[in-house]
Formats: C-alpha cells, structure tokens, sequence
C-alpha cells in the first residue's frame, strides 16, 4: 500500500488532508483512491478499483487504510502501538506490491462454478430475493457478467431453461 499527500488546507480551527492512497494486490488487482483526513476522521472521496471491487470489499476497504493514512499524516490512533520512525523514507507511490487479499472473492471455474451459481439463484429465488443480484453479491462480478455466469448454468443442466422449447 503506498500513501503520498495529495494537498492540505488550513483553517482556524485545523488542517484538512487530502491523500492519495493505492492499494496493489499480489493478483494484479489495484485500487486507487483519494482519501480526506479531518479531525482524525477518514473520509473516501474517490474510488477507482481494477477489477471492481466486490461490496463486502468496499465495506472493508476503510479498515485497510485507516492505520497506514494515519500513519503518514502524522495522526496517532488506538490502533497504533509503535512509534513511527523520523528517519524512514516516505513509502515509493509506483511500489507494485501489496496484500495479498483479493479484490473479489475467488470463485470456482467450470462446472463447479456453474453448480454454485445455480445453488446461489436457487436459493435466492426460493427466499423470495433477486437471484441475479444473489449471483452478483456471490461472485463479485458486475450484473452483466452474472448473466453469462447464469445462463452458463443453464446450458449446463443445473437450472431450468427460460422459455418452453416447442
């Protein structure tokens, strides 16, 4: 993860930070973002992530930077236990490397992924939900992609054909 200040504007009341933080994962995944720090508090203003990042991800994505932004703006907080080094360089913005956390869960390919597919429509749809956002919150993938993943299943023999074939 890499952070670099991006501008900072100061009031009579405090200093408003904003950073650019980007997150590189070991799969090739990136997510950049812009990140404003007041008060002590986190705020996301920008995201941009390759490939989209899944919601449980987004929901995450706060507790990834919150200690390392604090950390480079200088802000001490409870999740911090160590002191931070005055004679350590700033973090280097193009390093490639990161977590090893991917940026959507990983999902089985082949007839596997296709029996999950179906088990996730099925039981959305007997639950009453909408089955494909089901399929969409399973896999991560975008509404599109969960179609063919869906239809795949279909042409598969795990679900039901569409339309009655005369």
């Amino acid at each position: 993860m890499s952070v670099w200040p991006a501008w900072e504007v100061r009031e009579r009341d405090g200093v408003t930070s904003w950073f650019d933080v980007r997150l590189a994962f070991a799969d090739g995944a990136r997510v950049d973002l812009l990140a404003v720090v007041s008060e002590g508090d986190v705020s996301i203003e920008d995201v941009r992530a390759q490939p989209p990042l899944s919601f449980g991800d987004l929901d995450l994505l706060a507790e990834w930077i919150e200690e390392p932004l604090f950390e480079a703006c200088g802000v001490r907080t409870a999740l911090s236990h160590e002191e931070p080094d005055e004679g350590e360089p700033p973090e280097d913005p193009s390093s490639e490397e990161g977590p090893s956390r991917r940026a959507r869960p990983a999902w089985p390919r082949g007839i596997e992924g296709r029996r999950l597919v179906a088990e996730e429509y099925l039981a959305a749809q007997g639950e009453g939900r909408d089955a494909v956002l089901a399929v969409m919150s399973a896999t991560g993938h975008s509404r599109r992609r969960s179609l063919k993943l869906i239809a795949g299943a279909r042409d598969a023999g795990f679900l039901a054909p569409r339309h009655v074939r005369r």
